[in-house]
Parts: structure tokens; C-alpha cells; sequence
């Protein structure tokens, strides 16, 4: 029997998180198919692991719309119909567990990662009239994450960035409500 390590641990926590944060109406799924999924994509790689992700904005940004597509294609492999948001929520929920919220926050590579998008971040965003786009944060608030194409989850990101000054893109989430 293998020895179960902390990676392992970490996998199956961030895995469960990534698939109760990405399931939603109309396109449910278990956790074990967020696990299965993740375990076969290259995102378990980078289980503390920063050095291994993308080292600047632009090769991270080409970087996460290929795992997007990979964990799309894994999903037809489960008969499940994944969008670029619903992927991309699972790859940025893990992402955060395994990285953010794993002790490596400050490290250079961490600070691309994208956070989470849904309703409540972009609803707040939308409130707070966030880098002077109301107009926009209310049209994908109506879009709804789960729903994005490739493209508007780019848009979202860029105006993420925009106005965020150059700070880990993952401190957006002061804008995120939740259950707090």
C-alpha cells in the first residue's frame, strides 16, 4: 500500500472545494469527478508547487486557457458539458487551496493566478462601482459566471486586472462576500 503523503491530502481537500465550488443548476457533477478531473490535468502538478506555474502574466494567462480547454475535454469524457467559467472556477478554486490559501501567497508566480469568479464577486464589484465599470460588472453579473464563454472570462480577468495596480489578482476577493 502507498504511503498516503500530504500532497495526497492537500489533492483530495482542493479537489472537493474546487467541485462544490464549480457544480452548479443545470450542469451538477460529484466531487469525485472533480477529483478525477484534476488528478489527470496538469494542475495537480502545482501542489506546492509555485515555481512550476507560468512565471509572467502572459504566458499565465495562454497557460490557464489551455487548462481550461484540458479540463473541458476531461469532462466529455464523464458526459458532463463544462463551460470556460465553470472550468475555469475549478482550476481558480483549486489554485487558491493549493497555493493562496497553502502558505505560498507572497510567491512571485502566485500572484497571477486568477480568483474565483461567481454571482457574489461580480455582484459587489457591480456595488462598489469597481475601476469605474458599473456598466460592465452589471452585464456579467447578468451573463452569470457559469455561462462564460472563453472570451468573457478573458474580459472579466483583463478588467480584473485593470484594476487591481499590478497587486496579486487574488486580493479582489476583499470584494467577495461569500458567507462572511
Amino acid at each position: 500500500m502507498n504511503e498516503y503523503q500530504i500532497h495526497d491530502h492537500i489533492h483530495l481537500y482542493a479537489s472537493w472545494a474546487a467541485g462544490r465550488a464549480s457544480s452548479v443548476k443545470n450542469n451538477r457533477f460529484k466531487v469525485e469527478i472533480a477529483q478525477k478531473m484534476l488528478s489527470k490535468s496538469v494542475i495537480k502538478s502545482f501542489i506546492l508547487n509555485p515555481e512550476a506555474l507560468p512565471n509572467n502574466e502572459e504566458e499565465f494567462t495562454r497557460s490557464h486557457k489551455k487548462w481550461r480547454q484540458e479540463i473541458i475535454d476531461l469532462a466529455k469524457e464523464e458526459e458532463l458539458h463544462l463551460t470556460h467559467g465553470i472550468s475555469a472556477k475549478l482550476i481558480n478554486m483549486y489554485l487558491k487551496s493549493t497555493i493562496i490559501c497553502g502558505g505560498f501567497h507572497k510567491h512571485k508566480n502566485a500572484k497571477f493566478i486568477h480568483p474565483p469568479i461567481d454571482r457574489v464577486l461580480l455582484k459587489e464589484l457591480y456595488r462598489v462601482n469597481f475601476n469605474d465599470k458599473k456598466r460592465f460588472w452589471k452585464e456579467y453579473e447578468n451573463i452569470a459566471w457559469s455561462k462564460f464563454n472563453s472570451e468573457q472570462y478573458e474580459k472579466v480577468i483583463s478588467e480584473i486586472k485593470a484594476g487591481i495596480n499590478g497587486e496579486p489578482l487574488w486580493e479582489i476577493e476583499r470584494y467577495w462576500k461569500g458567507y462572511q
